[in-house]
């Protein structure tokens, strides 16, 4: 348990940027965060370090990302395909099935310690959904929830057309978090045509372009995210360049 929660959560903004070199990053901020929490354990108390907390926002060039619970089958390319599409696929280690990232999406990475912040994996997932949630209802758009199943949906309710806006997926160790979620804006919905979407093939996939029949500005979008987070985990986000960390590449 850390005594001294730390709030405060270094921002950063990635641009467009590989997939594997990000998740890479991740991988490397991750690791520092649980081995500060296991030398943290050999020390007294009052000698622990804090643990630091990043958020990344990132665009990925096309690629597909199949969850530790999906299905390669999910994936409708072979090898050929992904090339005439100019996409990559690489299996992960974060909770889910298959999705899509590329331009205009919006990709989200919280690497939080959560003993800064609440030890319950259910309540951090419910709070990322409702950041866009709220996002959404700034665009004059509700979204929600479906039961049993993760992600933000529009036409929730009622169901005759759902359609999932933003995915999650995420992988937790000794209460640090990593991946996150995928909120569709000004994305190429077709590439989702390549792909059974979240393992799920009788709802469709939007975005917020599609839905306001307009393009979005990526940056108005970005700071309302931001600022929902931080409402919604009382967390101060701060303006930050990425460290330097070792690289690790041990996934695949």
């Amino acid at each position: 348990m850390n005594k001294f929660k730390n709030k405060k959560v270094k921002f950063i903004d990635l641009g467009l940027k590989d997939y594997q070199d990000t998740w890479a990053y991740q991988e490397a901020l991750f690791a520092e965060t649980v081995s500060t929490k296991i030398e943290n354990r050999k020390i007294p108390e009052e000698s622990h370090k804090n643990t630091d907390n990043y958020l990344l926002f990132v665009e990925h060039p096309h690629v597909y990302t199949l969850g530790k619970s999906g299905d390669t089958t999910h994936l409708l390319l072979d090898t050929e395909g992904l090339k005439e599409k100019n996409a990559t696929f690489y299996k992960t280690n974060r909770g889910g099935d298959i999705t899509y990232h590329g331009p205009g999406q919006l990709v989200g990475y919280p690497l939080l310690d959560l003993d800064n912040f609440f030890t319950d994996i259910h309540r951090y997932l419910r709070l990322l959904e409702e950041s866009i949630i709220l996002t959404l209802k700034d665009y004059g758009i509700d979204g929600g929830r479906i039961d049993g199943l993760t992600g933000v949906w529009i036409d929730h309710i009622e169901k005759k057309n759902p359609r999932k806006i933003c995915a999650l997926g995420v992988k937790s160790s000794r209460w640090v978090t990593m991946h996150g979620f995928a909120f569709n804006l000004n994305v190429d919905l077709s590439y989702f045509n390549n792909i059974i979407p979240c393992g799920i093939s009788d709802k469709a996939v939007t975005s917020l372009q599609q839905e306001l029949g307009e393009e979005v500005d990526m940056e108005i979008a970005k700071i309302r995210v931001k600022k929902h987070l931080a409402e919604l985990f009382e967390m101060e986000l701060i303006d930050s360049e990425p460290p330097v960390v070792a690289n690790r590449q041990d996934e695949n």
